[in-house]
């Protein structure tokens, strides 16, 4: 969610209700300001009014990498949309051209984005198996076309499509 915290608007992270032995029950929430991009720890007491700012998610594609930045263009109004690399995280290791993400707006500006549970990358290098090095479940690293190395059966070559766990990092099957 996003809430107004002094005059600036932020994004919660994280949040922890609490209540120490004796003492009065408070929310421990971790935030980030959407105009200067630092976060910060805060605490509310259960009597502090908090004012949430409505969020709005779209659903958005990778077009290209502009230098440093990531754009993203919405399908239906080809509307485009600039995102700094601390934005878009690790995310950037499973983009690819065209693919799609939830992004996320507060008041007309992107927040965060959030990737689907699986996506399909192309082998870009594969090492050869080495032979009798066929062991039960022997795995080689093998790198992806974004740059992520990952782990995969040995009987992955140059070329092939894999389906890869983006919560994770980790391969899940041929795609």
């Amino acid at each position: 969610m996003a809430i107004n915290y002094n005059g600036d608007i932020a994004v919660v992270l994280d949040s922890q209700h609490r209540t120490p032995g004796n003492l009065r029950a408070f929310v421990q929430a971790s935030i980030r300001s959407i105009k200067t991009g630092k976060s910060s720890d805060v605490r509310f007491s259960s009597t502090e009014k908090i004012e949430v700012v409505p969020m709005m998610t779209r659903k958005m594609e990778f077009s290209y990498k502009d230098g440093e930045d990531f754009v993203f263009s919405d399908p239906e109004t080809y509307e485009t949309v600039t995102l700094t690399p601390e934005l878009v995280g690790d995310a950037k290791n499973y983009l690819v051209e065209n693919a799609t993400v939830t992004t996320t707006f507060v008041e007309e500006k992107a927040v965060s984005i959030e990737l689907p549970s699986s996506v399909v990358l192309t082998v870009s290098d594969a090492p050869e198996g080495i032979r009798g090095d066929s062991a039960n479940n022997v795995q080689k690293a093998v790198t992806m076309e974004t740059g992520i190395t990952v782990q995969a059966p040995l009987f992955i070559k140059t070329g092939e499509k894999l389906k890869i766990d983006t919560r994770t990092g980790k391969y899940m099957e041929r795609a």
